[in-house]
């Protein structure tokens, strides 16, 4: 059972008086058996003295004047004469003192030798009765007299116990006295204890008393329910910064002034992973790689407390800023500021690209069909260029129905119906549709994600997006390689990927950041020959959006294309 603070203080309080009281009760007592066996020891010296005073009277010893001596003293006083050699001379309890042995090695008698006189209480050895031995050296001899150590005697030794008594009454007396004032002292202690406890319940109505105690106890309700008020208006302000943090399109990461990352979003990770090629787009990496020279010096010099930089990479420009708080933890924000830029360029080129991707076909078309009504041609050649001609209203109705796709992804996007989609199990029916030309080219194609790995999607969507991602590795990439979709990172509300081939890749990184641009080509004349509206990824990066993600496009160490995007949780 677990002692409350009253009870632990009275214990400690009784247990510090308990032991100060039976030192004091032993003290007295043995200061009291001390004079009385002071006193006692006195009586037995002056027996001493009468019997020396009747020693040195005498020209020779005559034992049988300190007999007569003797018989004049108390009737239990055994009185014994003892030469310097320990042989006893006389003994009144004993007739014959030849029987005795040598006394020169009898504690009373060796004490004489560094004091006035030695006591010793044992048991005689010559009648086996306990006695009070009392010896002085006189002369040239010991004279040595005994009490009886009987009840008498103990008795007379005995402390008086009034005192112990009136010890005993203070104690109760001071520990009724403790216990009211610890109790009374108890009480506001337990108030205050119920107090620190129960706010966690809110439960802040207490009675607190008029002393010391109970003052700071209504201070410290009052302050607490103050501050409680405080808690809540920042917890929701924390909230809505949260939010918007996870909502927003930046990457943001949070730092204290230990270099120890609190929070940081899912763009954030995205970011990173582009600008370091780390796959597990750890938000430390910025205090060792090298793309963050710049931050690493701005945590290390204390001179200013903003930074703001921009790094070129993968045909992408990052913005980032870094922003230090008083506490000296501080924030890092990266944004991605080559959509600005991709933004103003698509509007200028849109009509001219559209005018020139519909060209080519119509262009086609129409000089397939000029040749067959103006020229007189053999059925078999008719057939060739009606062949030819329907080859490229294939690609026109490819290129309308891509252009209708991508035109309602951005206007109607919200027409899309989402629904729970297991992704492993769409993408291994994927796989199998994509199979005779995997096999042709001699491509393997790796799905590397978990069996519960389920999406907030549309499956025409994710048809898209994935099929797009593939076909563009198949007519660009080359044969003979891997393509690989692996699940790298995830968080509370969604799931990371990358689409990687281990193929040619972009020779120029500048044209990176162009690949989503509405028919942009890398290189147009061998892209043309290898069919394609030129809207695939364009579509890809709609769809993705759709899904609350993004995507980015960067070239591998290794070698080949990698495609880096998130799609939402179911």
């Amino acid at each position: 059972m677990k002692l409350n603070f009253k009870q632990r203080l009275f214990i400690i309080i009784t247990v510090i008086f308990t032991v100060s009281t039976i030192g004091i009760a032993l003290f007295e007592q043995s200061r009291e058996r001390a004079n009385k066996t002071e006193a006692l020891e006195e009586k037995l010296d002056v027996y001493v003295g009468i019997l020396n005073a009747s020693i040195h009277q005498q020209s020779h010893l005559d034992l049988n004047q300190i007999d007569s001596i003797v018989s004049l003293m108390p009737s239990n006083l055994r009185v014994s004469l003892i030469d310097k050699n320990g042989t006893v001379l006389y003994d009144n309890t004993i007739e014959d003192v030849h029987v005795l042995g040598n006394h020169a090695q009898r504690t009373e008698i060796v004490a004489l030798k560094s004091n006035d006189y030695g006591t010793d209480i044992r048991n005689s050895v010559s009648n086996n009765e306990p006695y009070l031995y009392y010896a002085k050296a006189i002369g040239g001899y010991f004279i040595r007299v005994a009490l009886p150590y009987n009840i008498q005697t103990k008795n007379f030794l005995k402390p008086d116990n009034t005192f112990l008594y009136f010890i005993l009454l203070i104690y109760l007396t001071v520990l009724f006295l403790t216990n009211y004032v610890i109790g009374r002292f108890g009480n506001s202690l337990t108030q205050l204890r119920d107090f620190a406890v129960n706010t966690q319940q809110n439960l802040l109505d207490y009675n607190f008393g008029d002393d010391e105690l109970g003052e700071i106890g209504k201070k410290l309700s009052e302050n607490f329910k103050q501050l409680e008020q405080s808690k809540d208006v920042i917890h929701r302000e924390r909230d809505r910064l949260l939010q918007h943090i996870h909502n927003s399109k930046e990457g943001i990461c949070f730092y204290t002034s230990q270099n120890e990352v609190e929070f940081y979003n899912g763009h954030f990770i995205q970011y990173i992973h582009l600008i370091t090629d780390s796959p597990e787009g750890n938000p430390s990496i910025i205090f060792t790689d090298s793309s963050f020279v710049a931050i690493q010096q701005f945590i290390n010099q204390h001179d200013n407390n903003f930074l703001e930089f921009k790094i070129n990479i993968q045909g992408k420009t990052i913005a980032i800023r870094a922003v230090r708080f008083e506490n000296n933890g501080f924030e890092v924000i990266l944004n991605d500021i080559t959509q600005q830029e991709k933004t103003r360029i698509l509007k200028q080129e849109m009509t001219g690209n559209i005018a020139h991707e519909l060209r080519t076909p119509v262009t086609g078309i129409r000089g397939y069909l000029e040749t067959i009504l103006n020229q007189p041609l053999e059925a078999d050649k008719q057939r060739y260029f009606i062949e030819k001609a329907f080859g490229q209203t294939q690609l026109l109705s490819e290129l309308i129905q891509d252009m209708s796709l991508i035109s309602k992804i951005e206007e109607a996007g919200h027409t899309f119906v989402m629904q729970s989609i297991q992704l492993y199990s769409f993408l291994e029916n994927l796989k199998e549709e994509y199979a005779l030309q995997l096999s042709e080219k001699q491509v393997d194609l790796t799905i590397d994600i978990p069996n519960n790995c389920s999406i907030k999607g549309n499956s025409n969507l994710l048809n898209s997006i994935f099929k797009n991602l593939i076909d563009n590795a198949l007519r660009y990439a080359g044969d003979n390689i891997n393509i690989v979709i692996r699940l790298y990172e995830q968080d509370a509300e969604f799931y990371y990927f990358s689409f990687y081939d281990t193929g040619k890749g972009i020779e120029n990184e500048n044209q990176l950041s162009r690949l989503f641009e509405r028919f942009y080509r890398v290189n147009e004349g061998r892209t043309r020959d290898m069919g394609g509206s030129g809207l695939g990824l364009a579509i890809v990066k709609n769809a993705i959006q759709i899904h609350g993600g993004n995507i980015y496009a960067k070239n591998r160490k290794e070698g080949g294309l990698e495609f880096i995007f998130q799609l939402r949780k179911a």
